[in-house]
């Protein structure tokens, strides 16, 4: 299935990559973008699936990444995170999701299974 891309959010993912939140941040420098020169896979930070801007991408294994903050913890938008999760689901992308308060407390966990569901993925597809 092929996906779409909506240009219109073109700016405002721009805008998102370069305000990145400091738990972003963190996870970008720390250990998703060297994750390439380790492993060979690359992410994508912002990048624009169908309509939506998730916060990175592994093209590779089609897994997204979303960090979440303490908004998406009040009901409408746990209610749009599950619609969005169940539309990247129908094209194959699985979708991890941690809160900022992960990467704060577990960084080194997290990490560990980040990489394990990229290689898992990476091997089933």
């Amino acid at each position: 299935m092929k996906r779409t891309h909506n240009k219109e959010k073109n700016s405002f993912a721009r805008q998102l990559r370069n305000n990145m939140t400091k738990e972003e941040k963190h996870l970008w420098y720390d250990f998703l973008k060297p994750y390439h020169k380790t492993f060979g896979v690359i992410f994508l930070r912002q990048k624009i699936i169908d309509n939506y801007i998730v916060d990175f991408y592994c093209p590779q294994a089609k897994l997204v990444v979303e960090l979440d903050g303490s908004q998406h913890y009040e009901e409408e938008a746990e209610l749009y995170d599950k619609k969005r999760t169940e539309s990247l689901n129908t094209l194959g992308i699985e979708v991890l999701r941690y809160s900022n308060l992960d990467i704060h407390s577990r960084f080194m966990e997290i990490c560990g299974d980040i990489d394990y569901h990229v290689q898992s993925r990476i091997k089933s597809i």
